[in-house]
């Protein structure tokens, strides 16, 4: 048994519409990445919403997403540094496996995703929050870059996506305004960098005071 256990880490969390950029901040940091999109529900979930007035699931509405496993994988970064966390594959809108995530005694990590914003609250009352912040690129640059990616990587049909990111580009500004108003700031990749470098340097400095 370790003499020096992992001292409490805290949580950043990094949400934006959908394409606005949050894995390449997250990898761009250096931090330790917890992808909060692996939290979604599977396509057999009898409570996944539906688009109104279409027979399309909603994977953009947070009942899509099962917030009180990933707030309990963020605990427990926090706490031990080790978490078990579900392998999703997007495509077939199924969990594939599970897998292990460990940040060590880092003292910060990333939590990224769509609903990162919809657990602002519960991560501030039970102290695991250093930061939230909320991505801003434009809707016609974030729908670029979201169908050129899930395109790519062929998430969902051409039809499905297309859809979506009409649909998402039209809703973009009110995604924003509820992300902020969940308590993330908005920021574009510069800030959310630059107050990233900011929040690791200042949880460095209170471990090595502590220690």
């Amino acid at each position: 048994m370790s003499l020096h256990p992992p001292s409490p880490a805290r949580v950043v969390l990094l949400c934006g519409p959908s394409g606005s950029g949050k894995s390449l901040v997250a990898a761009r940091s250096g931090l330790p990445v917890l992808r909060l999109d692996d939290f979604y529900k599977e396509a057999d979930d009898p409570t996944l919403p539906l688009v109104q007035g279409s027979s399309d699931i909603d994977w953009d509405h947070p009942e899509s997403w099962d917030a009180d496993v990933a707030v309990e994988a963020i605990a427990r970064l926090c706490a031990t540094g080790s978490t078990p966390v579900p392998v999703y594959d997007i495509s077939l809108s199924a969990r594939t496996g599970e897998e292990t995530l460990s940040i060590g005694r880092t003292p910060l990590f990333i939590a990224e995703g769509i609903f990162a914003a919809e657990i602002v609250e519960r991560c501030r009352e039970r102290g695991l929050l250093a930061d939230a912040l909320c991505l801003t690129r434009g809707p016609v640059t974030t729908f670029r870059r979201r169908f050129l990616r899930d395109l790519k990587e062929g998430r969902k049909s051409v039809p499905f996506l297309l859809r979506r990111g009409w649909r998402l580009m039209r809703a973009e500004r009110s995604i924003i305004t509820r992300q902020v108003s969940l308590g993330a700031r908005p920021c574009d990749l510069h800030e959310a960098l630059g107050r990233l470098a900011a929040a690791a340097a200042g949880r460095q400095a209170r471990q090595q005071t502590a220690a």
